[in-house]
Protein backbone atom coordinates (compact mmCIF):
# COMPACT_ATOMS: atom_id res chain seq x y z
CA UNK A 1 0.00 0.00 0.00
CA UNK A 2 1.23 3.58 -1.05
CA UNK A 3 -0.35 6.27 0.99
CA UNK A 4 0.48 9.87 1.22
CA UNK A 5 2.66 11.35 3.76
CA UNK A 6 0.81 13.42 5.31
CA UNK A 7 -1.73 10.76 6.25
CA UNK A 8 1.45 9.18 8.67
CA UNK A 9 1.11 9.84 12.20
CA UNK A 10 3.99 7.61 13.12
CA UNK A 11 5.50 4.21 12.40
CA UNK A 12 3.47 1.58 14.80
CA UNK A 13 0.27 3.04 12.41
CA UNK A 14 -1.73 0.07 11.04
CA UNK A 15 -4.87 1.70 9.44
CA UNK A 16 -5.60 4.68 6.81
CA UNK A 17 -8.32 6.24 5.73
CA UNK A 18 -8.89 5.62 1.97
CA UNK A 19 -8.51 8.58 1.12
CA UNK A 20 -4.82 8.50 1.58
CA UNK A 21 -4.18 5.87 -0.02
CA UNK A 22 -2.74 6.66 -3.33
CA UNK A 23 -2.12 2.84 -4.32
CA UNK A 24 -2.98 -0.87 -3.18
CA UNK A 25 -1.23 -3.71 -4.29
CA UNK A 26 -2.12 -7.31 -3.78
CA UNK A 27 0.25 -9.95 -4.20
CA UNK A 28 -1.71 -13.17 -4.87
CA UNK A 29 -1.48 -16.48 -2.96
CA UNK A 30 -2.29 -19.82 -3.64
CA UNK A 31 -4.42 -20.11 -0.34
CA UNK A 32 -6.62 -17.01 -1.30
CA UNK A 33 -6.71 -16.10 -4.95
CA UNK A 34 -10.59 -16.09 -5.66
CA UNK A 35 -10.18 -13.52 -2.39
CA UNK A 36 -6.87 -11.57 -3.93
CA UNK A 37 -8.39 -11.51 -7.55
CA UNK A 38 -11.76 -10.53 -6.41
CA UNK A 39 -13.25 -9.66 -3.33
CA UNK A 40 -10.04 -7.40 -2.49
CA UNK A 41 -10.72 -5.18 -5.23
CA UNK A 42 -14.53 -5.37 -5.03
CA UNK A 43 -13.53 -3.61 -1.70
CA UNK A 44 -10.87 -1.04 -2.56
CA UNK A 45 -12.82 0.00 -5.32
CA UNK A 46 -16.15 0.53 -3.07
CA UNK A 47 -13.46 2.54 -0.74
CA UNK A 48 -12.35 4.82 -3.93
CA UNK A 49 -9.12 3.76 -4.05
CA UNK A 50 -8.06 4.87 -7.67
CA UNK A 51 -4.93 2.78 -8.16
CA UNK A 52 -5.05 -1.04 -7.84
CA UNK A 53 -1.78 -3.79 -8.73
CA UNK A 54 -2.25 -7.60 -8.78
CA UNK A 55 1.11 -9.47 -8.47
CA UNK A 56 1.14 -13.17 -9.55
CA UNK A 57 3.19 -15.87 -10.68
CA UNK A 58 3.38 -17.04 -14.37
CA UNK A 59 6.10 -19.55 -15.02
CA UNK A 60 7.94 -18.73 -11.85
CA UNK A 61 7.94 -15.03 -13.04
CA UNK A 62 5.78 -12.21 -11.55
CA UNK A 63 3.28 -10.88 -13.45
CA UNK A 64 1.74 -7.18 -12.74
CA UNK A 65 -1.70 -6.67 -13.84
CA UNK A 66 -2.61 -2.62 -13.39
CA UNK A 67 -5.93 -1.21 -12.80
CA UNK A 68 -7.45 1.98 -12.45
CA UNK A 69 -10.73 3.01 -10.87
CA UNK A 70 -13.66 4.21 -12.88
CA UNK A 71 -15.27 6.85 -11.12
CA UNK A 72 -18.40 6.28 -13.13
CA UNK A 73 -18.80 2.29 -12.48
CA UNK A 74 -16.97 2.88 -9.37
CA UNK A 75 -15.11 -0.35 -11.01
CA UNK A 76 -11.56 -1.08 -11.45
CA UNK A 77 -10.73 -1.03 -15.66
CA UNK A 78 -7.84 -2.81 -16.75
CA UNK A 79 -4.54 -1.01 -17.71
CA UNK A 80 -2.36 -3.54 -18.90
CA UNK A 81 -0.02 -6.24 -18.17
CA UNK A 82 3.39 -6.44 -17.28
CA UNK A 83 5.52 -9.18 -17.53
CA UNK A 84 9.50 -7.94 -18.16
CA UNK A 85 9.12 -3.74 -16.88
CA UNK A 86 6.44 -2.43 -15.04
CA UNK A 87 7.12 1.09 -16.08
CA UNK A 88 3.78 3.82 -15.38
CA UNK A 89 3.43 7.28 -15.06
CA UNK A 90 0.27 7.28 -12.70
CA UNK A 91 0.02 7.40 -10.01
CA UNK A 92 4.06 8.05 -9.96
CA UNK A 93 6.45 7.53 -12.22
CA UNK A 94 8.00 4.42 -11.45
CA UNK A 95 10.27 1.98 -13.68
CA UNK A 96 10.88 -1.87 -12.32
CA UNK A 97 12.64 -4.67 -14.44
CA UNK A 98 10.63 -7.53 -13.05
CA UNK A 99 13.36 -9.82 -14.57
CA UNK A 100 15.30 -9.06 -11.75
CA UNK A 101 12.98 -10.31 -9.25
CA UNK A 102 14.09 -13.27 -7.58
CA UNK A 103 12.04 -16.29 -9.15
CA UNK A 104 8.76 -16.67 -7.18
Amino acid sequence: MVVRADAISGLDQTSFPSEAVVLVVEVVSPESEERDRKRKPQLYAEAGIKHFWRVEKEDGAAVVYVYELDPATKAYVANGVHRERLKLPVPFDIDIDLTEIDRM
